[in-house]
């Protein structure tokens, strides 16, 4: 596939290189969906060829408790994991889910942080492989076993601790459980002060692809997220969060990811919360 031009790649992409390099592309399925069917059912079901399955509950996290309902898996979990699903460092990964990108990014955030070069997440998704007429293969399947080699560092990351201190906030969630109106999953509702709203609808088009980067220059600059800016984004738990970076990065927009988010932030009494609109810190 070559080196990274950006962190997307389309479905007529993907099937070029799987015609032509059949042996040179790993292609991870992390279908996933909060309350949803289970993913291992679906991916059964039908798949990219030769791809395998991830389960990111059990790969892409670590068990839920202080730091979080999805705080980032160990280093040595992660990469047992990618290499069971042939994932090596000189080989180039695509991943694909079935929920708008939002799981695929956290692998492909959680590949690139742990020093893998080459990642891209399929625009559109599953729904798109198959719009664009991508063969299916069904039931499981076995892969080699990869060479990845996990190195933490490759992507910025900010923790609970550093929060406060960041100059652009993004809030990743749905609007109404941004300003607090509803709060399905945590126990209190709102979201950290002076973080900015740009919740991952706002990412995508009508046909569920990511809107060209131009536009999605646009949404971020619109809340201060622009190139060189301190930026960093969080969502409930650490996944959809990685969206809005994996965004952001189309948009030439480096920006961290805090794994915890609002789940870690109110796993402690105490740590202040807003509700309603903001503008942004001041």
């Amino acid at each position: 596939m070559g080196p990274v031009t950006g962190p997307l790649i389309t479905a007529q992409a993907l099937q070029v290189l799987l015609a032509e390099e059949v042996a040179g592309v790993t292609v991870l399925d992390v279908r996933y969906r909060l309350g949803g069917p289970p993913g291992a059912e679906e991916f059964r079901r039908g798949h990219v060829p030769g791809a395998a399955y991830v389960d990111l509950d059990r790969d892409l996290a670590g068990p839920a408790g202080p730091r979080g309902r999805h705080p980032l898996p160990r280093t040595e979990d992660l990469q047992r994991a990618m290499r069971a699903a042939g994932v090596s460092d000189g080989r180039p990964v695509v991943v694909l889910d079935d929920w708008s990108g939002h799981a695929a990014a956290r692998a492909w955030w959680l590949l690139r942080f742990h020093g893998h070069t080459d990642v891209r997440v399929l625009d559109g998704a599953w729904p798109a492989w198959l719009a664009a007429g991508g063969p299916v293969e069904q039931g499981p399947t076995t892969v080699p076993a990869g060479d990845f080699t996990a190195r933490p560092g490759g992507m910025p990351v900010v923790d609970v601790e550093g929060v406060p201190g960041v100059e652009v906030l993004v809030d990743a969630r749905a609007p109404e459980r941004y300003r607090g109106d509803v709060e399905p999953v945590d126990p209190v509702a709102g979201h950290v002060p002076g973080a900015v709203n740009v919740p991952t609808s706002s990412n995508l088009a009508a046909d569920g692809r990511f809107r060209d980067a131009t536009s999605l220059r646009e949404v971020y600059a619109a809340v201060g997220a622009t190139p060189g800016a301190d930026v960093a984004a969080y969502c409930g738990s650490g996944v959809t969060a990685a969206h809005d970076v994996l965004t952001m990065e189309v948009a030439g927009v480096r920006a961290a990811l805090w794994p915890g988010s609002w789940s870690e932030w109110v796993a402690e009494p105490g740590r202040p919360v807003a509700t309603g609109a903001t503008s942004g810190r001041p």
